[in-house]
């Protein structure tokens, strides 16, 4: 028993109080979003002061995306699950000559919760009939494997 409570003391002791973070995209979104201006900035400045977009949208070309993500470790009790601490994206469209038209920065606030039905669909047809048992033991022993050959 007594071996048993030092060894939990030991490990208790060894783990760190500092929380793992998980970084992920551009660092300080929100203030690099104050920093460039629409109608002034353009295409360059904007390469130079956040760096190459994290994704080019398929049917605009002009229209860039910078994630920015920050997770961090929750407690020991929770067994390292992650929590999303800051989740920043910022949407920059400029026009055909590379100057800034349109900017916009969505965080963890205006994420949605987006929910899944699971409902499934029933077929409307019943198999029922005697044509489709007869091509249903036809493709079992084409399908099947050959015994003696």
């Amino acid at each position: 028993m007594i071996k048993l409570i030092i060894f939990i003391f030991i490990f208790i002791a060894n783990c760190s109080g500092n929380k793992v973070t998980n970084f992920h995209g551009a660092k300080l979104l929100e203030d690099k979003y104050n920093k460039i201006e629409i109608n002034i900035s353009n295409k360059n400045d904007i390469i130079k002061l956040i760096g190459p977009p994290s994704t080019i949208s398929d049917f605009n070309q002009n229209k860039w995306f910078y994630f920015e993500r920050l997770k961090t470790n929750q407690s020991l009790i929770k067994l390292g699950a992650q929590k999303i601490k800051k989740n920043n994206v910022l949407v920059v469209e400029l026009n055909n000559k590379g100057v800034l038209i349109s900017k916009n920065l969505l965080n963890l606030e205006n994420m949605n919760d987006v929910k899944y039905i699971k409902n499934l669909t029933k077929k409307e047809f019943k198999n029922e009939n005697k044509l489709y048992e007869v091509f249903s033991s036809l493709r079992e022993k084409i399908n099947a494997p050959m015994r003696n050959r």
